[in-house]
Formats: structure tokens, sequence, C-alpha cells
């Protein structure tokens, strides 16, 4: 590539050029939900961000191995070490297994994720399915002097590690002034200090969740997941870790303490964050109840919805803006987004019909470079659609006649516009979907519009009328030109 790729590491604060470890192998970590309800807006954020770069490191020829976690156990209650585990407390309302819950909501999810064209991970590891490696991280925490054990549960030493290694430069906190201003009362906590995280909690009887371990029946702490998923698929170091900002602290904060101390050195050269969606200003989020779900969003039915909002134009209004902006939800936003990508569509089902000449004379001259530019400044999104705007404006004027372009000039925007749009980008055309999405259904109406323009031509008024009038009642704009008529499904 001619201009390599910059990211924004939060890590250091800075924009910084993306060099593999291992190139041509990539290696992507990024949290994935807690699988004890349906997925939201929130969710749907991390999942597009992630799918943009998972798609774009593939085009710039990387290998990479994308690896997203699903916690099924030990998220509990507000990110806390106190408090009953997200996915049981559910079951227990329920009156189910946990791994009920977990497969009903995890089915969910992935059927959001294909519906939002959101390509699946290499490798979609369970919490559950990786106990095993979480004592053994814990293990090699404690020998190396930075966790104690107090009743059954372990903890990490906050205080100790900030001392050798520095806690908090992921978040940038002073941990310095939290420890000196949040002291306890000996004894009443099984914690040295309340920065201290649980890495493996003993279960109380009612716990449902619980497996053995050298220092009780109990269940790993939520940040251990992470930690040593990563390492078991990603190897002791690798490239670019990702999530929601909403990780930052205490989650991706405890994850670097953790690799740090079980290895002397970092696990992760490149931290990733996308910012919130948020509602009149707030995080959406569960545990605030201000969350509207993905499933909502395309039947409509939430009072806050006046309509339903395809997939498409969920993910096409999360690009809309650059992944480290905030994006507040409002109606106006999404019926905005709508139209902007049913303009997108419509260019890009006139491609093949333009006629060429000798020369251009519309502006279509470095579109790819400049849409490259665009994602090589840390996946710019929002640039590369405007770039795309001005692309379909030239397609529509070709279109009308009210401009140019040669052959040559039409083949590499055919070519990039397509690129961009629907691979990297990952928009599909969804206005027509299930059976009205194949190409019998396009058939269909261009053999309605061809016995059409027979009758017309047979001066058959009443049979030409009746059928683009039925048309126009089954949804479709059609348009007659000099070339003949045209149609497009509203």
């Amino acid at each position: 590539m001619e201009h390599p790729l910059f990211l924004y590491n939060t890590l250091t604060r800075k924009r910084e050029q993306f060099v593999p470890l291992n190139p041509p192998h990539v290696g992507l970590y990024v949290c994935g939900p807690t699988v004890y309800g349906d997925a939201h807006l929130g969710h749907a954020r991390p999942a597009i961000t992630f799918d943009l770069m998972f798609r774009y490191l593939k085009h710039l020829g990387y290998k990479v191995r994308y690896v997203r976690n699903i916690t099924d156990v030990g998220h509990l209650e507000h990110d806390a070490d106190e408090g009953e585990d997200k996915v049981a407390k559910k079951a227990r309302l329920e009156q189910i297994e946990p791994m009920e819950v977990v497969q009903y909501y995890l089915v969910r999810y992935h059927k959001n994720m294909e519906d939002l064209n959101v390509l699946p991970p290499s490798i979609e590891p369970m919490a559950s399915g990786h106990i095993i490696e979480q004592i053994a991280l814990v293990k090699q925490i404690l020998d190396a002097g930075y966790a104690y054990e107090s009743e059954g549960s372990v903890y990490f030493d906050v205080e100790k590690y900030n001392k050798d290694y520095g806690y908090g430069r992921l978040s940038g906190r002073n941990i310095e002034d939290m420890l000196n201003n949040t002291r306890t009362l000996d004894g009443q906590s099984e914690k040295r200090n309340p920065l201290d995280f649980a890495l493996w909690k003993k279960a109380q009887p009612e716990h449902i969740m619980r497996w053995p371990s050298p220092w009780s029946d109990g269940f790993p702490g939520w940040h251990c997941e992470c930690t040593a998923m990563g390492r078991k698929y990603l190897g002791d170091h690798f490239d670019i870790h990702g999530g929601g900002m909403d990780l930052v602290f205490p989650h991706h904060e405890c994850e670097i303490a953790q690799a740090v101390a079980a290895h002397g050195e970092p696990m992760v050269r490149y931290w990733t964050h996308n910012n919130m969606i948020t509602i009149n200003g707030q995080k959406m989020g569960k545990s605030l109840g201000n969350f509207i779900t993905l499933e909502q969003f395309f039947t409509g039915e939430h009072p806050k919805l006046e309509r339903a909002y395809s997939p498409m134009t969920i993910r096409f209004f999360i690009l809309g803006a650059h992944y480290r902006g905030t994006v507040d939800f409002s109606n106006e936003a999404l019926d905005a987004a709508s139209k902007g990508l049913e303009r997108l569509m419509d260019a890009a089902s006139l491609l093949d019909g333009l006629k060429t000449s000798d020369e251009t004379s519309v502006q279509v001259k470095g579109l790819r470079e400049r849409c490259y530019e665009a994602m090589n400044d840390d996946l710019n999104s929002p640039k590369v659609i405007a770039e795309l705007f001005d692309a379909a404006r030239a397609i529509n004027m070709v279109h009308n006649g009210q401009g140019m372009i040669s052959a040559e000039d039409l083949e590499e925007l055919k070519e990039t516009y397509r690129l961009f749009l629907f691979d990297l980008l990952g928009l599909r055309d969804d206005r027509a979907s299930g059976a009205a999405g194949t190409e019998a259904f396009g058939k269909a109406v261009d053999l309605l519009l061809s016995i059409r323009a027979q009758a017309k031509a047979n001066k058959d008024w009443a049979t030409s009328d009746k059928i683009r009038d039925e048309l126009t009642a089954l949804g479709f704009t059609i348009k007659d030109t000099k070339e003949g008529a045209e149609w497009k499904l509203n």
C-alpha cells in the first residue's frame, strides 16, 4: 500500500501507524456481548466497527485471526465483584438452566449480526469453555506475587502491581490518589484494598455456576476470560484489542495488569475503542433501561420509534459517524440515514446501464485514492461515505445525460464504488429482501414493463395504465424515459 494504515491507540493517546508483529498475520481480539438479553443498538456499534476493521485488514492482504468472545459466566451485576452473575440471575428469574439463557440469546445475537451483514469472527470462544485456562492464569499471577487468596477467593493486588509497573495507564487514572482515598477498615472485606479485583470467586451455596479449583468451588472473575482466551488463540503478544469505550476501565485496565503480572510485559500493542450510542445524551445500556433492541428497530415496535428501520439503515447510521465519536439516536437521524443509503443504492443500480463517451466531464478522478486515504486515516467511514455521495451525483448526471464518462473511467468507477460500498462498508441493498431480492423478481418486473411497452406501441392505453397503476400501488416508482421505462421499489 502506498499510504500506510493509521489507528488511534487508546494506550498512547495518539494515531499510530499500524505495523503488525508477524506480517502478514494479524491478531485481533474484541470483547463480545454478555448474553443474558437481546442485543441492542449499543451492541451493534462495536460489532459493526470491528467488522469494518476486519474487512479492511483482510482487503489490505493481511491474514487476520479475529477472536470475539462470548461472556456467559463471571460478569456480575454493575460490573462489580459482588452481586449476582448476570446470566445466572436471568436463569433464576426464568427458572431455567443458565446455559439455556446463553443458548437462547446467543442464537438471537447471531441472527442480528447476520441481518447487519457482520461477518462471523474466526473464533468465538466462550468464557465457560475456558475455565482451565483461566485457573492457569490465576496460578501464574499468584506465583508471580501479584495476587493473594482470601477466604476461598483470589484477588489481584493492585497496590503491589502499581509499585512495579504502574496501574491505570490505559484509562489515565491516578491510582495513587485512589489507593490513598479508598482504604477500608481491617476485617471489613476479603480484599486488602477496594481497588483489588477478583481473579477467582468462591461460589456462595446458592450460586449455580461453579467449577472446582485449587482455592474453592467457584467461578472466574470477569476480567480473566479475555486475557486467558486472547493468549490461547492469539499468543502472548498480539496486535489489536478492541471493544467499547465503556470497557477501558475497569475491564481492559485489569486485562493489561493480568497479562503483565503473568508475563512481565504487555500482551497487546494497539488498543482501539468505539464510542457509545446515546439517547438524549445518556449512554444506551441494559443497566440504564433506556435501550432499544435491534429486533425492535427491525419491527418498529418500541414507543421511541416512529417506524421500522432496516438492518442496513442501522448499519449505515452507525458507519455515518467516525467510530470514536458519539452517535445520538433519533428518528430524524435514522430517516436521514435511510434516505442517504437509498441514494447510494439507486446509483449502484444505474452503474451497469451507463453509456460511455470518448471523454469524461463528471468528477470521478481520484475517487479510489481519496477513499483509501479516508480508510487509512483511522477507518474514517464518514469520509468514505461523503466520497461515495459525490460519485453517486456523477453517476446520476451521466444517467440523466447531463455528463459524460469514458469507458476507462466508468470501469474504475464501478470497481471503486462497489468495492467500498459493498465489500468494505459491508452494505447491501435490502430494500427488496427475501424472494424480492432474487434475480427472478427483477426479471418479472422487467417482463411486466415490456408487456406495458408493447401495449403502448399498440395504443392499448387501458392495459398500459393498468400495469403502471398496479405497480405503483405495490410501491414501485415507474419512470418513462427515451430509452424505455425504469423502475425502483420504494
